[in-house]
């Protein structure tokens, strides 16, 4: 196995963590959101990523009677 490879399984690996551990605490990645936005949704214009930490902050926590997850 060569360097590039390694270094190339190593950052795949990297990546899949950091996309994991922003999962676990609600934060999706955003880059994969627009991905998917301009995919599906050519029409509308993707949140920034402030509105979009926002919104994903706002479902996790429940903020106008969404029903998420609330510790107290």
């Amino acid at each position: 196995m060569g360097a590039e490879t390694l270094r190339d399984r190593w950052a795949t690996l990297t990546r899949c963590v950091c996309d994991g551990a922003r999962l676990m605490v609600g934060q999706g990645n955003y880059d994969t959101y627009v991905a998917h936005i301009r995919k599906t949704h050519p029409d509308q214009q993707p949140m920034t990523a402030t509105e979009f930490f926002r919104e994903r902050q706002n479902a996790r926590f429940g903020v106008g009677g969404r029903g998420g997850f609330r510790c107290c």
